[in-house]
């Protein structure tokens, strides 16, 4: 069954910094796209950072270059979003996905501009940025 699985948010004042984990399970081969996805009250849904199969680094929203990084641990799969510097506005439901395994190369800003769909989701985590 897969499943994935986020964990790692909270509630941090401006400022301060969390690492969110994502825990994939159930997939027969580790050559899949993955991302982060974060969503306010009342905001669609964005893409926050991710990567495919056939690119070496991730894309990151505008929004948040310079302050977060997507990483992924070799000996087990987890992907790790690692934000640091965290504003009000990075108030959201920040949720794991996992994407198609494409072909073709430097398609992880596309998929984080949500042009390529998303197949299996994780039910997200919350993280809060209050004073």
């Amino acid at each position: 069954q897969v499943q994935l699985v986020e964990s790692g948010g909270g509630l941090v004042q401006p400022g301060g910094s969390l690492t969110l984990s994502c825990a994939p399970s159930g997939f027969s081969k580790d050559d899949y796209s993955i991302g982060w996805f974060r969503q306010a009250p009342g905001m669609e849904r964005e893409g926050v950072s991710c990567i495919t199969n056939r690119d070496s680094s991730p894309a990151y929203a505008d929004s948040v270059k310079g302050r977060f990084t997507m990483s992924r641990s070799n000996a087990n799969d987890t992907v790790y979003l690692e934000m640091r510097a965290l504003e009000p506005n990075d108030t959201a439901l920040y949720t794991c996905a996992v994407g198609p395994t494409l072909r073709g190369q430097g398609l992880s800003e596309l998929m984080l501009r949500g042009h390529i769909g998303m197949h299996y989701w994780g039910k997200g985590t919350q993280v809060t940025v209050s004073s």
